[in-house]
């Protein structure tokens, strides 16, 4: 291994080290920022699923731990390792991660803003992390009875949430496209509590109970379908992906899915691409038609 990258590990053990100290369970990361250990099982098609009951690393985020003399197993498991993870939703921070992105083509930072004036609240001060790419974590806290999902551009496009289940990329980390850090005067802040008003947005709306109760889709699937057609290159995606997550969250997703593949089809996605994306946001909705 390089010297470079050990000197990457040795810095990546030091920061996680540092995070478990304030009560953030950790893990290993490679430099495309996906867990540095392989599954045990990834060569047992039929084994059943494991969450680390095995005694082995390799379980993802289930392998995050606080406890200092497991993390550096962990990292003497991947020499190779360049960052960390910082799980999400576990005591005693029940950490919330808002992601920014910006490489939707949207300007999420506004989207957030908006979502604040229109909701009532207010993001108060707290831990930010720089992306290389140019985006932020906001790391917030949640309740303990409320686990927060993960989702993509569910709560806006170009906003990402990581909750339970899901990591952060942690401060200090390198990876393929730089290094993260944390935004200036902020990393002595603790995470802050997340606000009443945007912690019901993040939780999971409930399914309906009798779907076909639901309205057609009338002016909102109309809306839903201009918010489509208004994608510019590089937001398609997206925008088609935020108005189906919409759609089926509100029971009226089957009765769209034609018209926001014509949408699509009108910005310049292929129709296996618009269908590829709605059904992915059905997947992410647990609707399933």
């Amino acid at each position: 291994m390089a010297t470079t990258d050990r000197q990457a590990t040795t810095l990546a053990l030091a920061h996680a080290l540092s995070a478990a100290e304030r009560g953030l369970a950790v893990l290993p990361l490679s430099r495309t920022k996906l867990p540095a250990l392989r599954s045990p099982h990834r060569d047992d098609p039929s084994a059943a699923p494991c969450h680390g009951e095995c005694g082995a690393f390799g379980h993802g985020v289930y392998d995050a731990s606080t406890d200092p003399v497991r993390i550096r197993e962990l990292f003497a498991a991947a020499p190779w390792a360049t960052g960390y993870g910082i799980a999400c939703g576990l005591p005693p921070h029940h950490l919330i991660g808002i992601d920014l992105d910006t490489k939707s083509g949207t300007d999420s930072s506004a989207a957030l803003r908006e979502l604040a004036l229109r909701h009532l609240f207010t993001i108060p001060d707290t831990v930010v992390v720089l992306t290389p790419s140019g985006g932020r974590h906001l790391w917030l806290t949640g309740p303990p009875d409320a686990a927060v999902p993960n989702s993509a551009g569910r709560l806006a496009p170009g906003i990402d949430i990581r909750g339970a289940g899901g990591y952060l990329v942690g401060p200090g980390s390198r990876t393929d496209h730089g290094t993260y850090g944390t935004a200036p005067g902020t990393a002595h802040l603790a995470p802050a509590p997340c606000p009443p008003a945007l912690l019901r947005l993040l939780l999971a709306p409930p399914r309906p109970t009798h779907p076909a109760t639901h309205p057609s889709a009338g002016d909102q699937g109309q809306g839903l379908v201009q918010f489509v057609l208004a994608a510019h290159e590089g937001q398609r995606n997206t925008r088609l992906f935020w108005a189906a997550c919409r759609a089926y969250e509100n029971g009226i997703g089957p009765a769209l899915v034609a018209p926001l593949i014509s949408a699509a089809l009108d910005t310049g996605l292929t129709e296996r691409e618009a269908r590829a994306t709605i059904a992915s946001a059905a997947r992410m909705t647990g609707r399933r038609g």
